[in-house]
């Protein structure tokens, strides 16, 4: 029987997984590529399984678990929902450890998806940096790459996903987190930036040192909207796993 099965790729996730191991419950931590089992890290007590799993993987694996926890990106909406069905399919229960939302600045420009983003930016002039992650950069790509300056990680996926949508390797800034407020404010002052285009990914994402740089900066903030979505807070969760775990050692 396995103790917490936790879905990760968010510092909450990373964070809970160690504090639980800490104290005593084992934890099964999920990530989906060999770049999140580097962030989650090594500790006695957590196992990490990597690689995308389908729902009837997930239930399997989560098979005599006593809770699921998924602590994955808010915008992961379809890894969400997959998590749920295969907690119903093993009848484990599920909990959302979802990072509160941020308030948006006064004149802020709102889109629904990447693809509405870019349309809301096709009757625009000047350069756009684009840090909503390498999955997206394709809906961007018929602005043109030469007006586009993608943030991605240091990665083989990240820097493919920019030639493929066409931005040229001078408009490419390879580099992994966090960023401050006045380094996003150098980014955009370096290449002249208009449009800074984020998803909220709340306070442990960034969000509020992107909203100021592009204040400073003088450039217009353009924020993909979350998924609708409800969870718990991490100290919410990480008192329901300490009840799942003393009832399971019983």
């Amino acid at each position: 029987m396995r103790g917490i099965v936790l879905f990760s790729g968010t510092t909450e996730g990373r964070t809970l997984s160690h504090q639980l191991a800490s104290e005593g419950v084992p934890v099964t931590v999920c990530v989906a590529t060999e770049y999140g089992r580097t962030e989650q890290g090594q500790a006695p007590g957590i196992t990490v399984h990597t690689g995308r799993m389908e729902p009837a993987e997930m239930a399997a694996l989560l098979a005599g678990a006593a809770l699921c926890v998924d602590a994955t990106h808010p915008y992961a909406a379809l890894v969400s929902a997959n998590i749920r069905a295969a907690c119903e399919e093993a009848k484990v229960p599920c909990l959302r450890l979802l990072r509160p939302a941020s308030p948006l600045p006064a004149g802020a420009l709102t889109a629904a998806s990447a693809a509405e983003a870019a349309r809301l930016l096709a009757d625009t002039e000047g350069n756009i940096l684009l840090t909503t992650g390498a999955k997206e950069l394709a809906a961007f790509a018929p602005l043109g790459g030469g007006r586009l300056i993608a943030r991605v990680l240091p990665s083989h996926a990240g820097l493919s996903a920019c030639e493929a949508a066409g931005i040229p390797a001078h408009n490419i800034v390879a580099m992994q987190g966090p960023f401050s407020r006045e380094l996003n404010e150098a980014i955009l002052r370096q290449f002249s930036v208009r449009y800074l285009v984020t998803k909220d990914g709340g306070e442990a994402g960034g969000f509020s040192a992107k909203a100021e740089a592009a204040a400073a900066a003088g450039a217009a903030l353009v924020v993909i909207r979350r998924p609708a979505d409800a969870g718990l807070t991490y100290q919410e969760v990480l008192e329901q796993c300490r009840k799942a775990a003393s009832t399971w050692n019983k």
